[in-house]
Parts: structure tokens; C-alpha cells; sequence
């Protein structure tokens, strides 16, 4: 048997590597070969499984104190989080957040540093947003505009709303109230008309562009491309090369089985996330998919449409040890998984 590992962060326990990692110790003590791809959807932990940061700038944070964000920056390619310098996180949470106050600006700075370095190329993911300002801090905070519209923009997101529904689907999460988002709706509203004058471009039905609170919408008016992020990040880390047939002649897939995995299993795991989205990649390849995650809704863990074993770490060995120990767990689990499917 040839294994994948191919996870998500646990969030708040471990990250896509830790869990790559311990899925492979798990295989190569079975004497499986195993090949560790850990993955993201685009959002916190996109940088992480991209390399990492290996640059910090000081910038604007979402409440406009400085924060300090970490980037990556290596050949000719930028890799930014936007969470770093505009997310919830950095807010001090949805009790601490301001939702009218909220900007994207340190995103924007950071854009603007890695043209300043000379990047050719710049991938930045939406996820962990505080923000529902339309990307209009970014844009401001942008000085090398027409310099941006000369790189390769790669913009990751794992929804598809629309640039004018972000209040409504996401303030809530945010910490906005009824009247604020009737508030953010207007403001919306009317950075539809400015990108239409400013730039030539109608934001209104672009396909994610409702992500980071509008973000993906600014940066897709000047001339980002929006991918979902598992794709992004599949074809990044060469995913599709490791589930290409073996090319030793047989028509076989070089793999097995995946094994992937998140902290969470619901039905939102199916809808852009790591789980669903490595599946489905699987699947095109014609390989079956397995997950071991943290915990699970437990219809979903039992439905057998997608993937073929789900082992969940809480109803396997409590709460208490799946978060205090999760390699450990997340080991095991991949060792009994293993057992079934020899």
C-alpha cells in the first residue's frame, strides 16, 4: 500500500504539518510508504504549508494599531496571509473587534512591500478577516498600482459570495450588529460604483469576491485572479503530481489511499474546504480517501459517499486526550485505519 497524507491544521492543536507527520509515522511503522503533502484551504496556515514566513513588516492592523505580520518572500514569489495584518486574531477576537473600523490597510501594506522587492508574483490568501471595508484600506494603502496590475495576483479563497452579500454572510461572525450591517451593505454598495469608475471593472457578480469582507473583490478589480484555495494550494505543493498515474506502465495511480484531516468534520468540510476538496481531487484520479479528524457531526462521519474511513479522534480517545495529546491520537487512529484497510 501507498499512502498520501494530505491534512489541514487541527485549529488550536496541531498544524497541517504536525498531522502530515504524524499520519506518516504512523504508515512507515506498518512498513507503508507514505508521501506527506500538507494542505490549506487559503486561509490561516496558508503560509505554513507554503513555506513559511521568512520576512516580518510591521504594518497597520485591522484596528489601526501596528501589528507585526509575517510573509514570505522567495524567488520572485510573495506569499501573504492576509489574517496576519487584517484578521480576527489580530483584532483580539470578535468580543474586541470593531466592525465599522476595520480595515485591510496592513494587508495592502504588505502587498505593496512585495512589489517594492520586486515580486513578479503574489499569492495571497482571504481567510481569519476582521474586515468588511471592500478591500478599500488595501486599495489605498496600494501605492504601486500599476505595477500590481503587471504580476501574476493569485488570490485564494474558499467561498463563493458575491462582493455585495459580505455583510450579511459574514458580519454576524464579526461581531456586527443588525444596524452595522445595514451600514456595511451601504458601503458596499457604493465602492461597487467606485471600482466601476475608478477601474472599469463591476465587482458585483465576481465569485468570491465577498471573501475577507470584500477583499477578494478589490483585489479581483485589480487583476487578481480568485482560485478556491484548496486548488490553489494543491497545485502549489504538486498535489496533482503525487495522484498522476505511476509511470511505470501499469495504469496505476503512484497512491493508494489519502489520508486527510481537519479538526472539525461537517458538512461545510464538503463546501471549499481541505477535506472535501482533497477528496474530490482523489476521486478524479480514481483513489480512495480517508480522514481522521478531531471531531465530526455524525451524520457526516458516517456517510460513505466520499470517503471511505473516518476515524475521529474525540469518540475514539476523549476530548481531553485528543487535545491534550493529538499526535499521539491522530497515530493511532492512522494505525487502526490502516488495520481495516489491509
Amino acid at each position: 500500500m501507498r499512502v498520501l497524507a494530505a491534512p489541514d491544521k487541527f485549529k488550536g492543536t496541531v498544524s497541517a504539518h504536525e498531522v502530515a507527520s504524524a499520519i506518516g509515522h504512523a504508515c512507515w511503522e506498518l512498513g507503508i510508504d507514505c508521501v506527506e503533502v500538507p494542505m490549506s484551504d487559503g486561509g490561516d496556515g496558508l503560509l505554513d504549508v507554503l513555506g513559511g514566513a521568512n520576512r516580518t513588516s510591521i504594518v497597520t492592523g485591522p484596528l489601526g494599531d501596528p501589528v507585526s505580520a509575517g510573509w514570505r518572500f522567495a524567488g520572485d514569489t510573495a506569499v501573504i496571509e492576509m489574517a496576519q495584518a487584517s484578521g480576527l486574531v489580530a483584532a483580539g477576537g470578535v468580543e474586541a473587534n470593531l466592525p465599522m473600523d476595520a480595515t485591510t490597510t496592513g494587508t495592502g501594506e504588505l502587498i505593496d512591500h512585495a512589489l517594492d522587492l520586486g515580486a513578479r508574483r503574489i499569492i495571497v490568501g482571504l481567510g481569519g478577516s476582521a474586515t468588511t471595508d471592500g478591500g478599500f484600506g488595501a486599495i489605498r494603502a496600494i501605492n504601486a498600482i500599476a505595477r500590481l496590475k503587471q504580476v501574476e495576483l493569485l488570490v485564494a479563497c474558499d467561498v463563493t459570495t458575491i462582493f455585495t452579500d459580505a455583510a450579511r454572510v459574514f458580519g454576524p461572525q464579526k461581531g456586527a450588529t443588525r444596524a452595522q450591517i445595514r451600514m456595511l451593505d451601504g458601503r458596499l454598495e457604493r465602492l461597487v460604483q467606485m471600482f466601476d469608475e475608478d477601474f472599469s471593472f463591476d465587482v458585483r457578480h465576481v465569485e468570491g469576491g465577498g471573501a475577507a469582507g470584500g477583499l477578494g473583490g478589490a483585489l479581483a478589480a485589480l487583476g487578481g485572479r480568485l482560485i478556491p484555495g484548496v486548488e490553489l494550494v494543491a497545485d502549489e505543493v504538486g498535489l496533482f503530481d503525487h495522484l498522476e498515474v505511476d509511470p511505470g506502465g501499469d495504469d496505476r495511480p503512484g497512491i493508494d489511499l489519502v489520508i486527510t484531516g481537519e479538526g472539525r468534520l461537517d458538512r461545510t468540510s464538503f463546501d471549499g474546504k481541505v477535506v472535501g476538496g482533497v477528496a474530490a481531487i482523489a476521486a478524479d484520479a480514481g483513489i480512495a480517501t480517508a480522514a481522521v479528524v478531531g471531531s465530526a457531526d455524525a451524520d457526516v462521519a458516517d456517510d460513505r459517499s466520499v470517503l471511505v474511513d473516518v476515524s475521529v479522534l474525540t469518540d475514539r480517545f476523549g476530548l481531553d486526550a485528543a487535545l491534550r495529546e493529538p499526535k499521539r491520537c491522530i497515530e493511532a487512529a492512522v494505525t487502526e485505519l490502516l488495520g481495516r484497510r489491509r
